[in-house]
């Protein structure tokens, strides 16, 4: 009861301070305050729908995703707390949950969860979790997204290892997600290759997919259908436009990109890791098309892949390069590769010629490099767009920044919405609606310890 008259009057007094600030601008709300776990952010689609909830999740410090045991919500308006899953039987091993995001369309969440196997010896892992969603009409019923089957012959529509970092579409209707492979994963074990080579997938609502059942509970049937659209080798030719690493993903546009004959195309823009002519490891921004059909084979092989290759992209998957700073003095991109709302520009973080990281536009469908940000301090990651387009919010200087598109070829100075703080800022997300800018700070507790907290800005 005690316990219950400390978050009621917190939230009281919460709401007290909203509303003595009025539609005063540039106000920072702190809006969770235990101790006892984080409240991670984790740059993916924090708020609902309606604006009014933000989800996160409680993963430990030292444990990660591994630690974490619930998916919660906190009201923006009141401080209220709502636990949207818990997972079960969890310990240090797992089940682990995490990196939750909102569905742009409906009142669901999609976050990572490992296997329910989980033991000393089956830990929590990258090759080791599933996408699990959450209709909030029926919270704490999961609903397994992707399918699992690890044991051969292997099952067109299933994958083979963990997804991560789950990203719902516009509509609602797909969900994209980076990926490790268990298969891989073990014959790199065996043959001592590097063959845990991170890539980027999507899952739609097809049609379920079932695998057979093993004695190990290793596979998990799914309700949507799940295909890897990136292909990605252990050795990259240096010099060519093959890699060895994707990730850094996210959709372009809420619907796609216009293609020259005004159709549109729904595509996933990421940073992949090719070989430079000098054989060093660079990540180029890159793109890569979307078919309406993902269960078709393409030309590289099976979509549920063999004992010794990746599951193959479905026909019409096609990823093309957009960067090439490789060859530059000062190579290769950074951060999350950002589309604005309309799917006409990517945003990403690339050196300038002082080797100041700075954020950089470039059209979806290729051209030039356009700088935005200029000036002697980096900018330090988290980029993401205004719902209209016309504004970025980032990291920078240990604050939350804003600045206005400017036209080509002119640069645009950022302004502070945030106090330089000792610990920087993470992970802000813009609401549906422009007005609040949310994001994750570490909060120092009296007796010397810390929580990340999440904090919200009105614009």
């Amino acid at each position: 009861m005690k316990k219950y008259l400390v978050h009621v009057i917190l939230a009281f007094f919460l709401l007290l301070t909203i509303i003595s600030c009025g539609v005063k601008k540039n106000k920072e709300i702190q809006l969770t305050f235990d101790f006892s776990k984080n409240h991670v952010l984790d740059n993916n689609d924090n708020f609902s729908p309606d604006n009014q909830w933000l989800v996160y999740d409680t993963r430990t410090t030292d444990g990660g995703i591994a630690g974490g045991q619930s998916i919660e919500k906190v009201n923006v308006l009141t401080g209220e707390i709502v636990v949207l899953y818990k997972a079960k039987d969890a310990d240090q091993y797992g089940p682990g949950v995490g990196a939750v995001s909102y569905s742009h369309a409906a009142n669901k969440v999609v976050f990572i969860h490992g296997l329910q196997n989980f033991s000393v010896n089956r830990p929590y892992a990258q090759w080791r979790r599933t996408g699990v969603i959450i209709d909030e009409q029926q919270p704490g019923r999961p609903i397994h997204m992707d399918a699992r089957d690890v044991t051969f012959p292997y099952t067109a529509g299933a994958l083979r290892g963990g997804t991560h970092r789950h990203e719902w579409s516009g509509d609602g209707d797909w969900i994209g997600f980076t990926y490790n492979d268990a298969v891989m994963k073990a014959l790199e074990d065996k043959t001592g290759e590097s063959w845990n080579l991170r890539t980027i997938g999507v899952s739609t609502k097809l049609r379920p997919v079932r695998v057979d059942k093993d004695a190990e509970g290793e596979n998990i049937d799914g309700e949507w259908f799940s295909a890897l659209v990136v292909r990605v080798t252990p050795k990259p030719q240096p010099g060519s436009d093959d890699i060895s690493h994707a990730a850094g993903d996210s959709w372009v546009g809420m619907r796609g990109y216009k293609k020259s004959d005004g159709s549109l195309q729904r595509a996933r823009a990421f940073l992949g890791t090719v070989r430079s002519k000098n054989d060093k490891d660079v990540e180029e921004v890159y793109i890569v098309d979307i078919p309406d059909r993902i269960d078709i084979p393409g030309e590289y092989g099976p979509l549920q892949g063999t004992p010794t290759s990746f599951p193959m992209p479905p026909k019409g998957a096609v990823q093309r390069r957009l960067t090439h700073t490789a060859e530059t003095a000062h190579p290769g991109c950074g951060g999350i590769v950002r589309s604005s709302p309309d799917g006409a520009k990517l945003a990403f973080l690339a050196k300038d010629e002082q080797g100041v990281q700075q954020v950089f536009l470039m059209s979806p469908t290729g051209g030039d490099m356009q700088q935005i940000t200029t000036g002697k301090t980096p900018v330090q990651g988290g980029v993401r767009w205004s719902p209209d387009g016309r504004q970025l919010c980032f990291v920078w200087d240990n604050s939350i920044a804003v600045m206005d598109i400017p036209a080509p070829g002119v640069f645009s100075a950022p302004i502070r919405l945030t106090a330089k703080s000792k610990e920087a800022p993470k992970s802000p997300v813009w609401s549906h609606d422009g007005a609040l800018i949310a994001f994750n700070r570490a909060v120092s507790s009296a007796d010397g310890g810390s929580a990340e907290q999440v904090f919200i800005i009105r614009i």
